[in-house]
């Protein structure tokens, strides 16, 4: 949802379509810095949210950020960021900050891997008593970007001191496009058993729900609109038909236009796929 108008306006459009939880950037995506949220829009946002009941809310980091980066200058610069967007989150009392994990640039996977863990936990050490976790997102793998193997998420946690600070988002369309099949009901067991042994389910915190234009094993993050897709329907029925996630946050990252009239079309047919 977008926070144009103040942070607390996400709450307006989430109401507007029927959300019962929904994601926002806690400042401009495009830009590192951002001015600090003063104390009226906190309490105005502290406020709508109790009006709606909307929760979770979940928060993006910012695209610019790149944590595997070899580059030094543009490193520290994404970790100042972080610690801005972290604070922001605390003030929020959002519980769940996500960030794609970063790109290594040729460094190579292992070095991109051992420099996201370093910049957790230089993080961590600067906000000790910060109580958002830090949430790793599934990625497609395009590029150089890290993540799209459970067992690359699985290193960068293992290479971080604080660990129970940190958890992870399962994006559908990035899952498919990376190569995991789970739109059958073999293929999803299979899927998240795996999860299960390499990362943790209990890690597992948040859903990104977005259908995949490019079929899986593509390697290629491109969103289409729910059973629009390579995911399909089912690929979304067994996850939100699992016991073991209904308390799990559901967020859309569909393309939408200004009345959002696509948001309640994709909530529609997700919710028709619940069986009582």
């Amino acid at each position: 949802m977008s926070i144009s108008g103040g942070v607390d306006t996400a709450f307006d459009r989430g109401a507007q379509i029927g959300c019962d939880a929904m994601q926002i950037f806690t400042k401009n995506n495009n830009q590192w810095r951002a001015a600090p949220l003063k104390e009226d829009a906190v309490e105005r946002y502290h406020r709508r949210q109790a009006e709606t009941g909307i929760t979770p809310v979940v928060a993006h980091a910012s695209y610019l950020l790149n944590l595997a980066t070899p580059d030094d200058a543009l490193w520290r610069k994404s970790i100042d960021a972080l610690l801005i967007e972290l604070e922001r989150c605390e003030v929020l009392y959002i519980p769940y900050l996500i960030i794609h994990p970063g790109s290594h640039m040729e460094s190579g996977e292992d070095a991109g891997i051992a420099r996201i863990a370093e910049a957790l936990n230089l993080a961590h050490e600067r906000l000790p008593d910060v109580q958002v976790k830090i949430t790793l997102e599934t990625t497609a793998g395009q590029g150089t970007n890290l993540g799209y193997r459970f067992e690359q998420l699985a290193a960068m946690i293992e290479g971080t001191e604080a660990r129970d600070r940190l958890t992870v988002c399962y994006d559908t369309c990035h899952t498919l496009a990376a190569g995991y099949d789970f739109r059958t009901p073999e293929g999803y067991a299979e899927v998240f058993k795996q999860f299960d042994e390499v990362i943790g389910l209990d890690r597992l915190t948040v859903f990104h729900f977005n259908d995949s234009k490019k079929d899986m094993g593509s390697r290629i993050d491109r969103h289409a609109h729910i059973g629009e897709g390579e995911v399909g329907l089912d690929g979304f029925r067994h996850i939100l038909n699992d016991p073991r996630f209904q308390e799990t946050p559901m967020l859309l990252e569909t393309p939408k236009s200004k009345d959002m009239h696509e948001d309640v079309e994709n909530l529609a047919r997700l919710r028709a796929l619940i069986t009582e």
